[in-house]
């Protein structure tokens, strides 16, 4: 603070006076009689000079706004006291005047005390007479600041209470604060606290709330009634009828203050006491629940949540959330305006608010895990008064709400008693990964049977099979034969994954998961997840049977376009404190979860189920084939569907962003309805669609080695027209595991073999199945062009053409 010029003598003189004033206060209170007696006055002046002089200054709560990524878009504002503090050079004339005019007409002339006003009211107040006040701006903005900075209720009430003491107390620092202070310092911070009503606080707010302008622009009028309220923010408050004609009154008398101070002159007061006084306010948003517009309420309370998740900002939730609410910050989030309206905008297309069923859609940025999208055909709305009751027949029983159409529960994040909902297929790309770490490559062979007996060892149910055993079986029967990672992948086969993941270990497929940002909030999945034995033996988490949330597994395949770079979601870009400090916290922090050449692989193969073309194989079979042709850019993902469709998803990702979509009914996991993915793949695709629409196509990088895509190739005998046993034996003799596959059209006698799946080489030690020959079929002359076409087997293998939604 900026010390000003002071005459030793007048301030030695001040202290003496107000020493003795001091004694005068505090002995009237107490003795009346002797209120003047040299006995008081000593008593006053020990006391005085007793008090503690330097101020305790602290920073008053300001509101907290929250951005867009364009940091221009204004989401939501936070705040205890609705205020924001402003240069007095940002604050009009009229305002600084009238403040003077309505409560220090000396301001400029005392050191922080008026001596003949405190004489004043000591005689006024003690005589029976109406009772005056003595403080000073500098006076009342200590009281203020000794308010603001108490540690707790009572030192709130010691500096607030209307007593004798708190009177000297104020005075001594008052004069402390005029040494160290320039009047034009005291009068902006005095202007920045000040209570004006209606929940503003300092004069920006009240600008906006009472008249929607900056308070740079105050007129006289505008600033002689902000300056009126000050005294009492209630009983001179224009919306109320009794405030309104006291606030007119108030009003014009600190207009008429200004002429007599020379500040206006009298057409300028007759101009402003002939203005009108609006009746209404503009009342601020609190929150995410006051976003301006609802469906980024989802995305605010995400943020809000990991606010108070933050160590950074408190050691508790409520420190967290005074920080939050007090601080002052701008706070630039990651939220993309564009992908975010895709998004809600896209589900709208395809499910309606007021369905029991959510689709949810999360899409985060690979390499930073900046949350970009968070978006549901729900209101966010604390109101569920018109909500039906839960479709769930023990909440219903209970008289629990339904969450549609409003919810405020974070349906796409997890939290509170969101734990998320089993995705199905999805869960294989972890399967993937930990293979390809653990040495198998993505050329990696597995004669998948119709329903796969494994060592998994599960209680009685629909897929045990031998008394205890696992036995997992595909969504088509036809899904039988030898499969890669591509192969496999591209067409979801439950029977390649299991014993994939009964050869790379469960545990290791459950370890990749965790690093790549899978929660187990549930207690089941987190008990299982995190005990090796158990883990080992979890046989269906490959087939996504463990809970997740469509934010935890955009993050997770995005990890994938990050090159193995696992970053924590964040919602945040920038954090600035008042001062425009920038914070660290928020910043994307990331670890590598696997190495940049598994990443490449693994994507590589997921490629091939959206429909594209994999750059290192070949893809057979695609769960959503239409997916490359709409967005009409390098992509990859999965979809996933869980027992008897009760859960749909699709996950899309490109260089650029990662979408995951979720159709679920958030109430009853159990429910009877079968989730279609001609509702939940569009909405995913076309949110990709539009967010790239106009971006460059960028290609995804290929691993170093191409070991881990290929592996260690061998060639496969040719046993084109042998003998089926022959074949057989050439096959094992050459180091590979043979099995006969199916019959196919060929020129092969019948019954002999017609060729292999795998056609000229696979991997050392790999599967490889004998196709076998059911002869030339004879066709009509009017089909002979198509003996010309390709046909199905041979040694490209068997095209699978499988339904959407694995």
């Amino acid at each position: 603070m900026r010390r000003r010029d002071h005459n030793i003598f007048a301030n030695a003189t001040s202290l003496l006076i107000c020493g003795l004033l001091a004694g005068v206060v505090v002995a009237a209170a107490a003795f009346p009689a002797v209120a003047m007696s040299g006995l008081a006055a000593k008593a006053g002046g020990e006391t005085f000079a007793s008090l503690p002089s330097e101020l305790k200054v602290a920073t008053t709560p300001q509101i907290s706004r929250i951005f867009a990524s364009d940091n221009k878009t204004q989401i939501a504002v936070f705040y205890d006291e609705f205020r924001s503090e402003v240069a007095l050079k940002d604050i009009s004339q009229n305002m600084q005047d009238a403040i003077v005019a309505a409560e220090d007409h000396e301001f400029f002339n005392h050191n922080g005390v008026d001596l003949k006003g405190v004489a004043r009211a000591f005689v006024s107040n003690n005589s029976g007479k109406s009772q005056q006040g003595a403080s000073t701006l500098t006076m009342q903005y200590v009281r203020m600041s000794l308010a603001y900075s108490a540690t707790n209720p009572q030192e709130v009430v010691d500096a607030t209470k209307d007593t004798p003491k708190r009177k000297v107390t104020e005075m001594k620092y008052a004069m402390q604060v005029e040494k160290e202070m320039s009047k034009q310092e005291i009068l902006e911070h005095y202007l920045n606290q000040a209570p004006f009503g209606n929940g503003a606080y300092g004069v920006s707010a009240a600008a906006q709330v009472y008249f929607k302008k900056k308070p740079k622009d105050l007129t006289v009028a505008e600033s002689a009634l902000l300056a009126s309220m000050v005294k009492a923010p209630t009983a001179f408050n224009p919306t109320t009828a009794s405030g309104y004609p006291q606030a007119l009154d108030r009003r014009n008398y600190v207009v008429n203050d200004m002429v007599e101070m020379g500040f206006i002159t009298a057409d300028e007061a007759t101009k402003a006491k002939a203005t009108k006084i609006s009746r209404t306010v503009q009342h601020v948003g609190n929150g995410c629940v006051s976003v301006k517009t609802n469906n980024w309420g989802f995305f605010c309370d995400y943020f809000y949540r990991w606010w108070l998740a933050q160590d950074a900002f408190g050691a508790t939730t409520y420190d967290r959330e005074r920080r939050l609410k007090g601080g002052g910050y701008r706070i630039q989030t990651s939220l993309d305006i564009e992908a975010q309206s895709a998004a809600r905008e896209n589900i709208a297309d395809h499910i309606k608010e007021k369905n029991r069923n959510a689709l949810l859609i999360a899409a985060v940025q690979p390499g930073t895990g900046k949350v970009r999208a968070l978006a549901a055909n729900r209101k966010f709305n604390l109101d569920d008064s018109k909500n039906p009751l839960s479709s769930d027949p023990a909440k219903k029983k209970q008289k629990v709400k339904a969450t549609y159409p409003n919810t405020t529960n974070p349906l796409m994040t997890g939290g509170g008693d969101i734990n998320g909902y089993q995705a199905g297929s999805v869960f294989k790309m972890f399967t993937m990964v930990a293979a390809l770490e653990n040495g198998y490559p993505l050329a990696y062979s597995i004669n998948a049977p119709a329903k796969y007996v494994s060592k998994y060892i599960i209680a009685p149910g629909p897929s045990t099979c031998n008394g205890k055993y696992y036995c997992p079986t595909n969504a088509s029967a036809k899904e039988a034969g030898v499969f890669n990672m591509w192969t496999g992948f591209g067409a979801s086969v439950n029977t390649f994954f299991v014993p994939l993941q009964e050869r790379v270990g469960a545990e290791k497929v459950v370890d990749v998961a965790k690093r790549f940002g899978v929660q187990f909030r549930a207690k089941n999945d987190y008990d299982f997840a995190n005990d090796k034995a158990s883990a080992h033996q979890w046989g269906a988490f490959t087939l996504g049977v463990s809970a997740s949330t469509p934010l935890d597994m955009a993050n997770a395949y995005a990890t994938l376009a990050g090159d193995g770079m696992y970053c924590a979601p964040t919602p945040v870009e920038q954090i600035t404190t008042p001062k425009g400090e920038k914070l660290d916290v928020g910043k994307p922090h990331c670890e590598r979860a696997t190495s940049a050449d598994v990443a490449r692989a693994a994507l590589d193969a997921a490629r091939c189920p959206v429909g594209d073309t994999a750059q290192l194989g070949n893809c057979k079979g695609r769960t959503a084939p239409a997916a490359h042709g709409i967005i009409d850019h390098p992509i990859y993902g999965k979809t996933g569907t869980t027992d008897h469709d009760k859960t749909a998803s699709l996950i899309i990702g490109s260089s650029s962003l990662t979408v995951a979509g979720y159709l679920v009914n958030p109430d009853w996991q159990a429910h009877p309805d079968r989730m279609s993915h001609d509702i939940v793949n569009p909405a995913v695709w076309d949110t990709m669609r539009d967010y790239l629409k106009g971006k460059p196509k960028v290609q995804f990088k290929k691993p170093g080695e191409k070991k881990i895509s290929e592996g260690d190739q061998r060639s496969i005998p040719d046993v084109t027209c042998a003998s089926i046993d022959s074949a057989r034996s050439r096959i094992e003799g050459a180091g590979f595991t043979a099995s006969v596959g199916q019959e196919v059209e060929s020129d092969c006698p019948k019954g002999t073999a017609a060729g292999t799946d795998p056609g000229n080489r696979t991997i050392k030690g790999g599967y490889v199945s004998i196709e076998v020959s059911r002869g030339k079929e004879e066709k009509p002359d009017d089909k002979k062009d198509d003996d010309k076409k390709p046909r199905p087997g041979g040694n490209g293998g068997p095209i699978i053409i499988n339904p959407p939604g694995r």
